[in-house]
């Protein structure tokens, strides 16, 4: 067979230039499902403690979520973080090769089981885990052309148009918002309430039972009367939905007719949910959301559906806000690959060199 081909060099170039052509159009179709995984995958576990200094989410939130997260198969590592508005992160990574969504399922399933152990109020807000690196990817700012547009407006708009939207975009594991929503916000004045012999227990229990939701149910739903064809469903307001509402809460009622009121020992106001934070941009109002990717995802192909899909929210957005991009990491992963493309190419100019230095003869280097 060697023989066959010495006797025939243009046949056997011949061969040689269409396996060579083969292999071209075949590198951009190999599949990459195949590869290993270079990075290990994470779950985010993120939930808030409103109130409690960092010590006391430590004991009471973080430590009885890490002792479930011990028995989590296939765990290398995790880590945690506490800040003093009361928030608690914490990063499980797991071996490389592991499913990161039946992780996360694992993950959740422990948690049931230290859900008991949590602070109400934590039970109440709620514990999410997601499946997002712990990197930020991008940092989109939302700021106000002409600084008329304030802070919480701002915040608002981007939590709950531009946040939900972004979730949505494929390799995007999370959004965290760096801008607050509307809430409304009570400060009581302890003088006030002390002189009336009332807590803060009578406070709570007061707007807890004024602002309920009911289900009052339907008029004329059998069984009833004979003759009665139409069902009818009852509406109540059960929650309020204006400070001033807020404020005629009654705490304390007497025989006579005379009423203290939630207004007469605090203020209410609408205002930031969390002051734990402010953004600005250039010296005006802002709010920002940085991009967390899903474990695995194709940085650059993320960034780019981020950019495109920001291009369209921005037709929809009103004229005083504008969206940008302040931080992208995308850039800095499309200049690593140019580099390793280079240097390959370098390489091969160099080898060409040395062995047409050593063999002298160009034909005899073309053939390696």
């Amino acid at each position: 067979m060697a023989q066959f081909f010495i006797q025939r060099p243009v046949f056997a170039w011949v061969i040689a230039i269409f396996i060579a052509l083969a292999g071209i159009v075949a590198i951009p179709q190999l599949p990459v499902a195949r590869f290993p995984d270079i990075a290990p995958p994470s779950v985010s576990i993120f939930t808030s403690y409103s109130g409690a200094d960092a010590a006391t989410v430590s004991n009471s939130v973080v430590r009885p979520i890490e002792k479930e997260l011990s028995s989590v198969k296939n765990v290398l590592y995790y880590e945690s973080s506490v800040d003093a508005t009361g928030g608690a992160n914490i990063s499980v990574t797991f071996k490389p090769g592991t499913n990161a969504e039946m992780a996360q399922i694992e993950v959740q399933n422990r948690l049931k089981n230290a859900e008991a152990l949590l602070p109400e109020p934590v039970r109440r807000a709620g514990v999410s885990v997601e499946a997002a690196e712990s990197g930020f990817l991008m940092v989109i700012t939302l700021r106000s052309k002409t600084g008329a547009t304030d802070e919480l407006s701002l915040g608002e708009y981007l939590n709950r148009t531009l946040g939900e939207e972004l979730q949505r975009v494929p390799g995007v594991g999370r959004v965290q918002s760096f801008g607050s929503d509307r809430a409304l916000r009570i400060w009581v004045d302890p003088a006030k309430l002390a002189a009336y012999g009332l807590g803060m227990s009578d406070v709570t229990a007061a707007i807890s039972r004024e602002n309920a939701q009911a289900a009052p149910g339907r008029v004329g739903d059998g069984p009833t009367v004979p003759g009665i064809k139409v069902s009818t469903p009852l509406v109540i307001e059960g929650q309020l939905t204006s400070p001033e509402a807020f404020a005629a809460i009654p705490l304390r009622a007497t025989a006579d007719g005379a009423r203290l009121v939630l207004g007469d020992v605090a203020r209410v106001k609408m205002g930031a949910q969390t002051t734990a934070f402010s953004v600005s941009s250039n010296g005006k109002a802002a709010a920002a959301a940085a991009v967390q990717m899903t474990p695995g995802a194709n940085a650059v192909r993320t960034s780019a559906a981020i950019e495109k899909r920001l291009e369209e929210l921005r037709l929809a957005m009103p004229d005083d806000m504008e969206v940008s991009v302040s931080y992208n990491t995308a850039p800095f992963v499309k200049v690593s690959i140019s580099k390793v493309v280079h240097t390959l190419i370098e390489a091969m100019v160099l080898v060409f060199l040395v062995m047409l230095l050593f063999l002298q003869k160009l034909r005899y280097t073309l053939i390696p």
